[in-house]
């Protein structure tokens, strides 16, 4: 359960409009105030379901406890689903909501808003410190005997031991500066270096859970990119059509770097049997939790990777010395794991996602980390075309106390590389099935960190897998394996644009999203019906993604939304322009808020413009009907 606490002068409702799932309600139930007020905004969660009255203890608990420290004598008890994506059923919202009431009415003057209705309410905040509180409940597991109110009792969690190592392992934190020294992560100076400050606080606390939605899940709304989909388990996202061709443009764009990199593009299962004796194994040494089904009673698991598909290729191959370092690559769509429930929010954590998964079969340890070096350079030019720069995210980089001692200088010129102060997280004892291991780790607006690009040296599974290959004197030998996502999960480099972008805007920036990536690069807006014949031979004659606002709106309003839209290059045509054969653009990377930068230019102009902008990029055409008013709504 969420819950957003707001100390109030007071707060009113009126129902507007009801949904399908909206309780019925009598007429004096469809508004309702109250002064001096303590509002509970409350979101009931799927996790509520399995001990409802667990959950309504626990959220009672809290309220009273806040309301009496603000020494608020009346409550609205008000339901709220946009504070999570992972909401009950209807029928145990309602039994949360109405217990939560009742359990209060005791003590306190009480109101709940109905549950399942449209609604406009006001509120104001008394604005002291104690006036806005957020909190997380999670309630204790209902015991077999006590069958929940509403819902499934759900199968247990199957947990990897590598899970359990992890929240077990001892770790030693260090901040590595690019001069080679370690300085303890704890009392280390982060002047200068906040974000890095950010994400080691992040990491050593592992507070995972969100307390309210970070910036990029209203853009990705707003901008029809993504939303939640109500009709599937929640982390599993629906995809506009921007959207979809901004995954699509940044797909082809990762294949095409690892095919840089000469690696063999292949195709594996979504689905394993879990009780294979290798893939068993190797469950239990990667840290992740998985979505379980049945088939044919046969246990099955969904892959978090494209690991085991790949390391099955390997082994049936047969492999020379000379074919290494051998690479095969998957996008897979889609990669899948339970990621825990209080941690899923927008594109940031996924329980489905897209995933490119390199693997790279190396003769021995020296190939492996002199790949590892060129594979973690490309890494870094992946997020930098992608729109993510070397200051925009932090390194963390992970080893044993044993691999540090005897590759030190390696380690440390990872450093160099990005020139700043890294994250060191060093294990006396080798927990995971890797020894070393990056990630490129992208800070938020809430300070909460996700990790981007990352390569892992793999020391386990050429024998789990008894992968093989063949040396100059016609031995078998096991390879050395890396795995490499040279992106991170593709929704969350969309993520970190969003979330940069929100940034950059909060700062008093103008925010956009890279050209190539953009699903309209122009816009071409007529003054008038008579210059629309000139809008569609500009549009005709430039050679990217351009469309035409041909809506019966003012020109103003015209270039507000395309600003909203944040359309790189906006181009009004009138008299002028048709006389002149030129067209007026309002160049957004280079205008200031209030301060737009407009350039008179040719269509020609423009369009060596755009192509020097995206040289080298991928590209698709539009996703939508080049004419405005021709296109749907997807929100």
């Amino acid at each position: 359960m969420q819950l957003l606490l707001i100390h109030s002068d007071y707060i009113e409702y009126e129902v507007k409009k009801s949904t399908p799932v909206a309780e019925k309600i009598e007429d004096s139930f469809k508004q309702g105030r109250l002064e001096e007020a303590l509002t509970a905004f409350i979101a009931v969660e799927k996790v509520d379901e399995a001990n409802v009255e667990g959950a309504i203890s626990k959220a009672v608990d809290e309220i009273k406890s806040v309301a009496t420290q603000v020494k608020a004598e009346n409550i609205m008890v008000y339901p709220y689903a946009h504070l999570s994506s992972d909401l009950s059923s209807p029928k145990a919202g309602v039994a949360v909501l109405k217990g939560v009431e009742a359990a209060l009415s005791g003590e306190f003057t009480v109101k709940r808003a109905p549950f399942g209705w449209y609604k406009a309410f006001k509120i104001s905040c008394k604005g002291h410190p104690l006036s806005e509180l957020s909190r997380s409940i999670v309630p204790d597991e209902a015991s077999v005997e006590n069958t929940p109110v509403c819902g499934e009792v759900v199968k247990e969690e199957v947990v990897s031991e590598a899970l359990k190592a992890e929240d077990t392992a001892k770790s030693y934190w260090h901040v590595l500066t690019p001069d080679g020294v370690l300085h303890d992560a704890t009392t280390f100076d982060f002047t200068g270096h906040d974000n890095l400050g950010k994400f080691v606080d992040y990491e050593i606390s592992k507070k995972r859970a969100v307390e309210k939605a970070p910036p990029h899940v209203e853009l990705m709304r707003r901008l029809e990119l993504a939303d939640y989909e109500p009709g599937s388990d929640s982390g599993n996202m629906r995809y506009y059509p921007k959207g979809r061709l901004m995954k699509s443009l940044l797909e082809n764009y990762v294949l095409e770097e690892t095919s840089k990199m000469d690696a063999m593009e292949v195709e594996t299962p979504l689905m394993y049997d879990m009780n294979h004796p290798t893939l068993k194994k190797y469950l239990d040494r990667f840290p992740a939790r998985q979505y379980s089904i049945e088939s044919d009673k046969r246990q099955m698991f969904l892959r978090f990777a494209a690991c085991f598909g790949q390391f099955l290729m390997n082994h049936d191959m047969t492999i020379s010395y000379k074919n290494l370092p051998l690479k095969m690559v998957e996008m897979t769509r889609y990669s899948f794991r339970k990621e825990q429930r209080g941690e899923l929010v927008g594109l940031r954590r996924l329980r489905a996602f897209t995933m490119p998964d390199m693997h790279s079969l190396c003769a021995d340890m020296q190939q492996a980390i002199d790949q590892f070096d060129q594979q973690y350079n490309m890494c870094i030019s992946v997020l930098d075309k992608v729109g993510i720069k070397v200051d925009d995210f932090e390194v963390a980089i992970r080893f044993t106390r044993d691999f540090y001692n005897e590759n030190k200088d390696f380690i440390t010129n990872l450093a160099k590389t990005v020139n700043k102060p890294v994250l060191i997280e060093m294990w006396d004892t080798r927990f995971f099935y890797f020894v070393l291991k990056f990630e490129f780790n992208f800070v938020d607006a809430l300070a909460k960190a996700s990790a981007l690009s990352t390569v892992q040296i793999d020391v386990e599974n050429a024998e789990r897998y008894d992968i093989n290959y063949i040396d100059s004197s016609g031995n078998a030998n096991r390879p050395v394996i890396l795995h490499c996502s040279p992106s991170g999960a593709i929704e969350r480099c969309i993520y970190g644009l969003l979330e940069k972008e929100a940034m950059k805007a909060e700062e008093g920036g103008v925010p956009m999203l890279p050209l190539w990536l953009s699903p309209t690069q122009v816009r071409v807006i007529p003054i008038a019906e008579a210059h629309m014949d000139y809008a569609i031979k500009v549009a005709d004659q430039l050679n990217c993604r351009v469309d035409i606002d041909d809506r019966e709106d003012t020109v103003g309003k015209k270039i507000r939304e395309a600003g909203r839209e944040w359309i790189p290059y906006v181009v009004v045509v009138g008299d002028s322009e048709v006389e002149k054969g030129t067209i007026n653009v309002t160049i957004r990377a280079e205008s200031e808020p209030k301060k737009p930068v407009k350039v008179e230019m040719t269509p020609e102009e423009l369009n060596a413009r755009i192509a020097s902008e995206t040289e080298g990029m991928p590209y698709k055409g539009l996703c939508l009907a080049k004419m405005i008013s021709q296109r749907p709504k997807f929100l």
